[in-house]
Order: structure tokens, then sequence, then C-alpha cells
């Protein structure tokens, strides 16, 4: 099977030099030497291990098997070999025998097939003198490890963290070798730099799955809501209006409430996953390719494999405790063009906060030797949360042009009353009060005040989350008990007091209304 040449890349100094690097590892090393090379996805990792086994076959006579997760991968690796003139040919499900005297040098091959045909003693690899594992750091490759002990190994990855805990890369490999990190490939113009944005995203409500990322119901269950639909939409109309973009969702259920968010908001959008029929899969993409505009929102299955340079924003709809993953959905941006050197990247899962940016430095010898370490210390979501601090948008501030200050600090007013031996409700009762005259004084009718009351709800769970991490011991429930509590107290305010403040007919009311302002 051979597909269509691809058109042969020129290399770069840094590919050279990674190249260079690489053969001179191997040079007297045993067999069975496993290298790991970590690189940027944007870096080129394909067009570098092309070369590399065009380099082997040609030095040391013996051939090469490639090996991939995604049949895409195998096909777009083929190619890419073909255009590096390494005759090579694809390993899938209808090849069912491969004889020892074929005119191949390379063998591109998917692991599960590859391992049918190895166990079932179809194939004879003997003659295979290394092996390259694309997308490394996925463990589905090690079953594969033991009939290949005569080989060197190079595998290639843009992150040197295993997807699975129990099966560390320092157990696999030998040694880590890393090439340009991301920042000299943005000052050298090989990347296109991001323009990060985030918004500060309240994810408690998230459960922890056993592969140590959160579950996609819960996932689910938070961004479908309304108030998450609507700051996607406001975010991608404020960032990234008229823009080719990108939409990460960790559940189906999610991405089709995305695409039906925008379709009524009149915008042209699509949606893919992994159950998409290959067919209008393909038509999906090709659209996406062509349409200036095109809003593509996805799950699962344009994390790898999946190159389109025109891109230009890139939305986490999405929270991820995953690096590999955080690193793979922001690089699908990255590609650069000559008029493309900056691309968006509009965060709605606190992921910049629990990573760092992603152009950022990244020891990538640390994780890959105490992965472990790095795991336990990446932020917790209570510690990401507990440095939030709650603004009005531009948009909600203006429904209260009346007011001249909307803030009000918790912490200030807690000490207050502990000082004058007070009991802490009387804050949340102070909250409630100005947020009533708040919305009293910024509208005609005890409606009009009510409706606008419930514009507030971020701010009074913002307000309610910091009076509870003062009382130190509270539980979620409570919590939530609080927030539903304080909303039905002041809705209960604003009709109490909204005439005698309109009609100014209680000088109380009307000096506090004063020193709230």
């Amino acid at each position: 099977m051979q597909p269509e040449e691809a058109e042969r890349k020129e290399l770069y100094n840094y590919q050279q030099q990674d190249i260079d690097a690489i053969f001179e590892k191997f040079e007297g090393k045993p067999n069975n030497y496993h290298l790991l090379y970590q690189l940027p996805t944007g870096g080129g990792k394909t067009v570098i291990f092309s070369e590399i086994a065009r380099r082997f076959i040609e030095k040391y006579g013996r051939k090469v098997l490639v090996l991939t997760h995604r049949i895409e991968l195998s096909k777009q690796t083929s190619q890419m070999l073909n255009g590096f003139g390494v005759r090579n040919t694809i390993i899938d499900s209808a090849v069912k025998d491969l004889p020892q005297d074929n005119d191949f040098d390379c063998y591109v091959a998917m692991v599960e097939t590859l391992n049918n045909r190895l166990k079932d003693k179809k194939f004879h690899m003997d003659y295979v003198g290394l092996v390259i594992v694309d997308e490394a750091h996925y463990n589905s490759f090690r079953k594969l490890f033991t009939y290949f002990k005569d080989s060197l190994f190079l595998g290639v990855t843009a992150t040197p963290l295993s997807s699975n805990i129990e099966l560390p890369m320092y157990e696999t490999y030998d040694e880590l070798i890393t090439g340009e990190p991301i920042k000299a490939l943005i000052d050298k113009g090989f990347l296109a730099n991001a323009a990060m944005y985030g918004y500060d995203v309240e994810l408690t409500s998230l459960k922890l799955g056993i592969n140590g990322d959160y579950t996609v119901s819960s996932s689910d269950e938070l961004y479908s809501r309304t108030i998450m639909q609507d700051l996607l939409l406001q975010s991608y109309v404020a960032r990234s209006s008229g823009r080719k973009t990108l939409i990460f969702n960790n559940g189906i259920n999610t991405s089709l409430y995305v695409y039906e968010t925008f379709k009524a908001a009149g915008l042209p959008i699509k949606h893919l996953d992994n159950k998409t029929p290959d067919v209008e899969r393909k038509k999906i993409l090709s659209w996406f390719r062509k349409t200036p505009d095109a809003i593509l929102t996805s799950v699962s299955i344009l994390t790898t494999g999946f190159d389109e340079p025109t891109v230009e924003t890139i939305i986490l709809n999405r929270a991820t405790r995953s690096l590999t993953l955080y690193f793979q959905m922001i690089g699908r941006g990255s590609r650069k063009l000559p008029n493309k050197d900056y691309f968006t990247v509009i965060d709605l899962g606190n992921n910049a906060q629990r990573f760092g940016l992603w152009s950022d430095p990244v020891d990538w010898h640390y994780i890959f030797k105490n992965p472990e370490l790095f795991l336990e210390n990446i932020r917790s979501d209570a510690e990401i949360e507990s440095y939030h601090v709650y603004t009005m948008t531009d948009e909600l501030r203006a429904k209260f042009a009346n007011t001249l200050d909307v803030t009000f600090d918790v912490e200030a007013e807690f000490r207050q009353a502990t000082d004058d031996k007070e009991k802490p409700k009387v804050v949340i009762e102070k909250s409630i009060r100005q947020h009533a005259f708040m919305c009293i004084e910024n509208s005609e009718t005890v409606s009009e005040a009510r409706k606008l009351a419930r514009e507030l709800d971020g701010d009074i769970e913002y307000r309610v989350k910091q009076y509870a991490k003062l009382l130190s011991k509270t539980t979620k429930n409570y919590r939530e008990w609080l927030v539903e509590d304080y909303k039905n107290r002041l809705s209960v305010m604003i009709g109490r007091i909204f005439h005698k403040v309109k009609d100014n007919d209680d000088e109380d009311e009307d000096i506090e209304l004063n020193k709230l302002n």
C-alpha cells in the first residue's frame, strides 16, 4: 500500500543538529538501547524521524519500523517517508502476510495490527535495526518491544510524560534528549506566538477519574450549563469573532451544546467527534479548511494527526490535568504562516494557571525522571481558585452605572465583625444589603431590580466562597445552601425596601444608601 508521495521537506539547522545528536547517542550503544527524543508540536518531528530512517538505512543497511497509534498518522508518516526517498509500506488490517525478501526498507505499522501478526507468527522482523515510536508517551507500544530485542529504539514525543502513571517512561527509555523549546522556536520564526486569555472558572464540581483527569460526565454537567455556554460565546465574540476557531471539549454532550449555542447565534459552526462517520468527517474538515471564519467544536479527535495551519484561535472549553493534552490542544494553532505570527488561545478551564503559559520553559528532564513528583505537585483547583478575584465585565458594570462602588471586601468586613464581637453572619447581611441597593438604584420597578439581581450570580458566588473560607470548616452542601439562601434573601430585601429608597420616606435608609455609595 503506497500513498502518494509528499513534497520533500528541507531540514532546518536545529532539525539537522538534533538528528546528528541522536546518531551520536546511538554510536557504540548495545542493541535494545532505548532513546527518547522530545520536540514541541510544530517542530517537525515527522520530518526529523523520516530523515533519521533514511540515514539509518543508508548507514547500517538495516530496515526501520515506525509505530503509530492512528491510521491517519500512519498515512501521513508514509507520505513523508516517500518524500525522503524511503521505500516503505503501511502494515494495516489488509496486510495478512509479509515475505522476508520484500523490497521495502521501512514499515509503518499500527500497534494492534502488528502485534496480532507477530503473535500469529505471520511476520518475522529480525532484520529491523531501528524501531521509531511516534507519540511515544502512549503505552500501547510497550507490548511490541519484546519482539525487537536486537533493535535500537527511538521514541518521539512533544511531552515525555507517560499517559499511564503506573508505566513511567524512565522504565522504557534509557535516556532523554530534548530539542528546541517552544520559546526558541517562536523567536526563530518557526512557530507562531500565542496570545493567551484566561477566564477564572469555578471547577469544584468536577470529579477526577481513574486516569487522573476530569471525568466526562462531570465536565459535561459543568460546561453544558447556560452560564458556561454564555461565557464561551462572549469570549469568542470578544477575542475571535470572524476568525477560524477550533474548540476543544471533554464530552460529546458539551460539544453538541456548543454547536447549538453558536448556531443559534448565526455563526458558521460544525461538530466533530470520534463517532462521526469517515465520509462526513472528511467533508467537515474540508469545509473547515476552506472557510475563513469556520468554527469547529470537537471531542477527543483533533489533538494528534490533525494539521491545519490556518487555525487562528484555540478555545479550551474544558479543564484538564494532562500536561500532554494541554500542549497538544494549543499546538493545533501554532503553525506559522507568512501572514500569521500570532494565534489566540482562550482558556476556560484554568489550564494556564495549572501548568503555566504554553511558551513557558519546562524542565522535561525533571519530568522524565520524576513523573510521580511532578503529578503530585500539579496545582489543585482549590489552590488555583483561592487566588481568583471576581471582577464585573464592562457590559455588566454598565448595568450598574448609577452605583459608584460595586465592590465589597468580605475579609475586611469579617475582621470588623470579629473586632466588634458580632456574629459572622452580619457580613452576609451587609453584603445582601449592598447588592439590594445596587439593584434598586439602577432600576425603575421592583421586577426590574429583581431581574438585575439575577445578573449578580457570579459576584454572589464569589462573596459566599470568600466568606466560607473565612469560616474555615464548611461543607460543599453548606456553601451551596448559602448561595441559594443569599439569592432568596436578596429578592426579599429588594421588595421590602424598594419604595422606601425610591420615595426617600425612610431617612435611615437614605443615609445608609449614601454610606454604601
